[in-house]
């Protein structure tokens, strides 16, 4: 039976991504090895049957992939960024989720693991790799607010916004009466356009023309 690769495999792993190991890489990945054995996975699923949704970014973050093989390019792993170094583990199949969070007193507990250790950071590091999987996490069942079908939604579907005309992907439009909209036209969006979309190449580099394949060339 396939098992998990063994923890000193997955940190080197993602230090090799990060460039470093740190105690928060080492707390994503047990908490995505422990997330996952949750929900009956012996191994990172070999297709798209695993979401991990990741409550920050960062090295936490990247520890989480190093375990779970979970990544945003493959759409298994999403962040909502509330900044907190925990994640909910999907079955996609069965719609099962569980949410893994560190526990409250956590680095309080990394001095009982590191007794020789007075420096908090490298007795998180030794710690985190050793403490038990009950002192050092909080595990919930839960339920997503959005049905995991509209997360993950259908592939190849797409539509195009009725006011900028921009391609939307992944079912993301939003109906507004008879109109097809995406989140930014709909008043949804993350950011303000300083000038009209059109202006932007001749304002900033007038010397600048775009090419056919959409490389630029001076003019």
């Amino acid at each position: 039976m396939p098992t998990m690769k063994p923890l000193d495999s997955l940190l080197q792993q993602s230090a090799s991504r990060h460039t470093h190991l740190c105690p928060r890489q080492i707390l994503g990945v047990r908490l995505g090895l422990l997330g996952m054995k949750t929900l009956g996975f012996d191994e990172p699923p070999a297709k798209k049957h695993l979401l991990v949704i990741v409550e920050t970014d960062g090295c936490f973050a990247d520890g989480v992939t190093a375990a779970t093989d979970c990544t945003v390019g493959h759409r298994t792993l999403r962040v909502e960024d509330y900044g907190k170094t925990a994640a909910t583990f999907v079955d996609i199949v069965t719609g099962r989720a569980v949410r893994v969070a560190p526990a409250l007193d956590i680095r309080q507990k990394a001095y009982t693991y590191a007794p020789h250790e007075p420096r908090h950071y490298f007795a998180q590091m030794q710690a985190y790799r050793i403490m038990p999987d009950d002192e050092m996490f909080t595990l919930h069942e839960v339920t997503l607010n959005t049905p995991i079908e509209t997360i993950v939604s259908r592939p190849g579907v797409r539509v195009n916004c009725n006011i900028c005309g921009e391609e939307i992907m992944n079912e993301r439009e939003i109906k507004q009466g008879s109109l097809t909209l995406c989140r930014s036209c709909a008043g949804k969006a993350y950011y303000a356009p300083l000038l009209p979309a059109d202006s932007l190449l001749s304002t900033a580099a007038p010397h600048l023309l775009l090419t056919d394949n959409f490389s630029l060339v001076s003019s």
